[in-house]
């Protein structure tokens, strides 16, 4: 379903269920992430890019304290009162909008409650965090319609709190970051020590297919949580080996790895070597996008999902099925798995005009493999997360998605 669709759907849903148009409504895109894999909790480098698959939030102030939120898939709705706002057992989805609401009233008054509905087309479970979509959409939603003034890294930190205090997950700020910065035709390098990022050109000789393998990959169940302890653990130790600070891994060489790993336990050392390594990959690939070197920066993505595989045991059979067979294929350049792991989508580097066969023939063999396909898309670096409707604007029918 196209963005102009879910928007259109989105509306229609929004005006069956509550009666009246919403006051504000806001999108916001899933990502990929391309190069520098579990990089941002490690103060450290990635590329990404905002997608052309996201989340719509809709919503319009109440009279009372009263706050009813829809998700639009399911159409189903949930209550609770805006000055008791705590995590639910329950449709775990809601608690994504209500960490970013609990968040965002730290910043400005939040008087009254809201009526809300969300719909989105970014596939739940993929890797390309449907997440992160939902808590800037909400945020930008709520922070126009309650009259909050907020930069966009303090958005991004509202979001990563969400995960953190309500979902359970201590992710970094790659996805939201990612979804509030994209820029059409653009990856996003983000240092994660600074939170500084630009967007660089990626070309028109390349495009990204995603993979969804289908393979539904979950974070809260303590999987990505022991990872980011492992680098941790990790960090304390070349803290104390080193002979100079080590705030993060992002302040390891891998030569250093190399040296110093000895008196870690091998599992230990292996989760340390994967996003030294990533981090060294990321700086690589931004020279080789500046000589205009795609097949180097291909060749990394390859490389990055070998590290995944084989030394931080985030990836699972499905992603690696999809890229071995993408290494086989004529009009690839790279490959890897996207996002946090543990299953989800592969994202693959080509040439567009090699776009539709390389995504018949990874559709065919996967197919061939597992019994079904997986489900194959063209991902085009898109605009990040903005106000579709505001309070200013006209009918609803006039905002332009």
């Amino acid at each position: 379903m196209t963005n102009q669709a879910v928007y259109n759907e989105l509306a229609s849903k929004y005006q069956a269920h509550f009666g009246f148009e919403p006051e504000v409504v806001a999108y916001a895109p899933g990502r990929i992430e391309v190069l520098g894999n579990h990089t941002d909790y490690n103060e450290g480098y990635v590329f990404s890019a905002a997608i052309n698959f996201g989340t719509f939030f809709a919503v319009r102030r109440a009279t009372d304290k009263l706050c009813r939120l829809v998700a639009g898939d399911l159409m189903r709705e949930v209550f609770f009162d805006v000055d008791a706002i705590e995590a639910s057992h329950d449709d775990t989805w809601q608690n994504y909008v209500k960490g970013t609401l609990a968040g965002l009233a730290q910043h400005g008054s939040v008087e009254c409650g809201f009526d809300g509905l969300f719909f989105g087309n970014v596939p739940l479970g993929s890797g390309l965090s449907s997440s992160a979509a939902l808590e800037m959409s909400a945020a930008l939603a709520f922070a126009e319609l309650y009259d909050i003034a907020v930069d966009p890294v303090t958005l991004a930190k509202i979001g990563q709190r969400a995960e953190h205090d309500y979902a359970g997950c201590n992710c970094g700020l790659l996805d939201q970051i990612s979804s509030l910065a994209g820029e059409s035709g653009k990856l996003v390098k983000t240092d994660f020590r600074t939170l500084e990022y630009e967007c660089v050109e990626i070309g028109e000789e390349v495009c990204f297919l995603m993979c969804n393998t289908l393979s539904r990959h979950t974070l809260v169940d303590g999987a990505y949580n022991k990872l980011r302890a492992a680098c941790e653990q990790c960090a304390e130790h070349f803290d104390k080996v080193l002979h100079h600070p080590v705030q993060a891994l992002r302040d390891v060489t891998m030569t250093e790895w190399v040296i110093y790993k000895r008196d870690l336990p091998e599992q230990i050392a292996n989760c340390g070597a994967h996003p030294i390594g990533e981090n060294e990959r990321v700086l690589l690939g931004a020279r080789l996008l500046e000589r205009g070197d795609l097949t180097g920066f291909g060749a990394l993505m390859f490389d990055s999902h070998e590290s995944s595989r084989v030394l931080f045991k985030n990836s699972c059979e499905e992603l690696d099925f999809v890229v071995a067979a993408a290494r086989k294929i004529p009009g690839v350049l790279g490959a890897r798995l996207s996002g946090g792991g543990f299953g989800g989508s592969a994202v693959v580097l080509v040439d567009p005009r090699f776009a539709v066969t390389v995504a018949a023939a990874l559709e065919s063999a996967f197919a061939a493999h597992y019994g079904y396909p997986c489900e194959v898309s063209v991902i085009i670096p898109s605009q990040g997360a903005r106000l579709v409707r505001t309070k200013a604007c006209g009918r609803l029918s006039e905002a332009k998605p």
